[in-house]
C-alpha cells in the first residue's frame, strides 16, 4: 500500500477513532462500534477501508471476525516520516540562526 492510501484511509475521523481502538488490542466490529454513532453496516465499510489500505487484518472465528492493527501496514507511512526526519534539524537550526542574527 501507498502513504497516499493510508492518509486517505486515516483522513476520516471514525476511521482514526476505530483505529486506535485496535491499538488496545483485538476487537470486533461490535466492540469498535461501541459509543459511536454510526450502524453497522457503515462499520462494515470502515473496517474494509482500514483493511484495503493494509492497516488493519482480520481473524476469524466461526461466525465471528475479530480486527487487529497490522504492524506492517504502517511500514509505508514510517518510511514516508523517515524521508523527512533529516529535513527537521537542518531547519530547525537555520530557524536558529536567523533568530540569533535577529537579536544582534
Amino acid at each position: 500500500m501507498s502513504e497516499t492510501e493510508i492518509f486517505r484511509a486515516l483522513a476520516d475521523p471514525t476511521r482514526r477513532a476505530v483505529f486506535e481502538r485496535l491499538a488496545s488490542g483485538e476487537a470486533n466490529a461490535t466492540e469498535l462500534r461501541a459509543g459511536l454513532p454510526i450502524s453497522q453496516p457503515a462499520m462494515s465499510q470502515h473496517l474494509a477501508v482500514l483493511r484495503a489500505a493494509g492497516l488493519v487484518d482480520e481473524r476469524r472465528q466461526g461466525r465471528h471476525v475479530q480486527y487487529r492493527i497490522s504492524a506492517e501496514g504502517l511500514r509505508p507511512l514510517q518510511e514516508w516520516m523517515l524521508r523527512y526526519r533529516a529535513f527537521w534539524p537542518q531547519r530547525i537550526e537555520a530557524l536558529k540562526d536567523f533568530l540569533r542574527e535577529m537579536d544582534q
